[in-house]
């Protein structure tokens, strides 16, 4: 049962562990703002769409390169990896979706039916359908084995930007720039629940992985839990000042919920408690999507730093418990205030020096650029010296024929 949050329990910070995330790896190479980001159900790849056009396909191996697909017109706004079948899906501002092969042809057959941009790609559980939301106001859902459109979910008044099919394939949830949550039937392609009570913009929704329940989270900075079975709003967190939530991804066992933000932060929140479990701060600009990898073992986030992070050690259920009070039973008044002051410093020590981490990985890439590009600016330099010299030898030859 999840436990009701409260504004209080939000603000608490939680004591450091052993086994905090660690960022493993920073992959770079887009050439502008990452918008959407994703794992390759293998976790042997990570994938991620661009506002700079393109998606990438980065290898965990250091030894092997990414992949750059190049085909989308305009900006790619979400990227999703098909949990059965080799297949990556995009959504892009050119009103196209693309499903790609994640080799290094990058091969991709195009998906037309939407009339604006795409914001958002989800595959269903089993494989076998995709599901797209648009700046048309409408979410449409496709047949992957044959590639084609099947029907549309039209009931929005506005934008649609995120969408996504329950783990039983009955039902589709789906959240829109006119501030509701939407409950589909996909037999009858009908409304059965929609849902109020964001102050802005819905920018992700998605099922809980029992399919009991619904997350979404807004611009107005606000996280909801709804309760399909009894149509009751379960937990709410954030709002009232609160940077806006970009994107969210369940943890397996649907104790957890990662969120990205405007404020440059993930945060990880411990549902069963009913509070802010982690803040993790690395992007220099706002953080613009995440996703748990499919064990939970590992998690990763988008940036508008041009920049995706992978992050391991804290998305495990059994290391995300929330540690115990310190026992302070005896212990005077006054001592017990100074020990709580020393570990809320501590955590604040913790994260400064996670974020310090993150820049020296930064400035790290930086240097690795600078000492590739000095080696060549030497041998133009070499070359150039050589040049006159070479002229002069020339030139000495023809006289001696002469």
């Amino acid at each position: 049962m999840l436990g009701q949050g409260s504004a209080l329990a939000v603000q608490q910070q939680q004591m450091a562990q052993p086994d905090d995330p660690t960022l493993e790896r920073s992959f770079r190479g887009h050439k502008d703002a990452v918008t959407s980001v994703a794992f390759n159900s293998n976790l042997k790849q990570l994938i991620s769409g661009s506002l700079d056009n393109c998606v990438m396909v980065w290898n965990f191996k250091p030894q092997l390169r990414a992949f750059r697909f190049a085909g989308h017109k305009a900006a790619v706004y979400s990227v999703a990896f098909s949990p059965t079948h080799s297949l990556i899906a995009s959504g892009s501002k050119d009103k196209s979706v693309r499903l790609w092969q994640p080799t290094v042809e990058g091969r991709s057959t195009i998906l037309k039916a939407h009339t604006g941009t795409v914001r958002a790609v989800n595959f269903s559980q089993d494989g076998t359908s995709l599901i797209t939301a648009s700046d048309d106001k409408t979410a449409k859902v496709w047949s992957l084995p044959t590639q084609g459109f099947l029907f549309t979910l039209s009931g929005h008044s506005n934008w649609v930007r995120s969408a996504q099919i329950s783990p039983d394939g009955r039902l589709a949830v789906t959240g829109s720039d006119d501030r509701t949550v939407k409950v589909w039937d996909l037999a009858s392609r009908k409304v059965i629940r929609s849902y109020e009570g964001h102050g802005s913009a819905v920018n992700c929704v998605l099922f809980h992985p029992d399919g009991t329940c619904i997350a979404s989270g807004s611009a107005d900075g606000s996280l909801k839990l709804w309760d399909l079975r009894s149509d009751a709003l379960l937990q709410h967190y954030g709002g009232s000042g609160a940077a806006a939530i970009t994107g969210a991804s369940w943890h397996p066992s649907g104790n957890f919920l990662l969120t990205s933000s405007l404020d440059t932060t993930v945060k990880v929140w411990d549902l069963r408690e009913g509070q802010l479990f982690y803040t993790l701060r690395g992007h220099e600009g706002a953080s613009l999507g995440v996703a748990f990898s499919p064990a939970g073992d590992y998690f990763a986030s988008a940036g508008a730093d041009e920049q995706v992070m992978g992050l391991a050690g804290s998305a495990d259920a059994a290391v995300l418990e929330v540690p115990p009070p310190m026992n302070l039973e005896g212990v005077p008044e006054s001592v017990a205030a100074t020990l709580q002051h020393i570990v809320t410093q501590m955590d604040a020590l913790v994260v400064a020096v996670g974020g310090m981490n993150s820049r020296l990985l930064t400035l790290e890439d930086r240097l690795d650029r600078l000492e590739r590009q000095e080696p060549q600016a030497g041998q133009q330099q070499q070359q150039q010296q050589w040049q006159p010299l070479e002229a002069g030898m020339q030139q000495q030859q023809q006289r001696q024929q002469q």
